[in-house]
């Protein structure tokens, strides 16, 4: 089982180590943006869009990681003095009541919402926005997925912990 979160593990590491370059890539664009606007008095709705888009991606894509890294935001009033085997099942609950339930559900509802948007290969709404609104919207179910793995993953390390009383070091 440890194998298994091992490559859900590696997976959103892999996709988030990825994405983590769009975050260089929004401040790029939004500082061109405003050096056009206010020295050249030029705005460029695709290259806006584009900073949108790649906020969206960066933070969808690589929420998994985030969390795999142990990033997320808890209320750690008990969890930052408990003990590894109160910690892990405060990680399974958390993960098999919470997180992959809520994935699960998102995951249930972007689909065809995303499938929709595919169907008419939806666009911007400004005429001379990117053509590619379906594609973030298919970031959706995408997030949902990679975020229900891994709860997944979270909850098969936790048990390892509740087993043994040591936590698994990945190989």
């Amino acid at each position: 089982m440890n194998r298994i979160a091992d490559t859900i593990d590696s997976v959103s590491a892999f996709i988030g180590r990825g994405v983590a370059w769009l975050a260089l890539v929004i401040v790029l664009l939004q500082f061109a943006l405003v050096v056009a606007r206010y020295l050249f008095g030029v705005g460029s709705i695709w290259v806006t869009e584009s900073v949108t888009y790649g906020h969206a991606a960066l933070f969808l894509l690589a929420s998994a990681w985030t969390l795999c890294s142990g990033g997320h935001v808890r209320v750690d009033i008990f969890y930052a003095d408990a003990s590894p085997r109160a910690r892990a099942l405060i990680d399974l609950l958390g993960a098999l009541l919470l997180l992959v339930p809520f994935a699960l559900a998102l995951l249930w509802l972007s689909v065809p919402f995303a499938a929709r948007s595919w169907a008419i290969l939806e666009r911007s709404q400004e005429a001379s926005g990117l053509p590619l609104v379906f594609v973030l919207k298919s970031l959706l179910p995408v997030f949902a997925l990679m975020l229900a793995l891994q709860g997944i993953a979270q909850a098969i390390r936790s048990l390892a912990v509740l087993r043994t009383g040591e936590p698994h070091v990945a190989s």
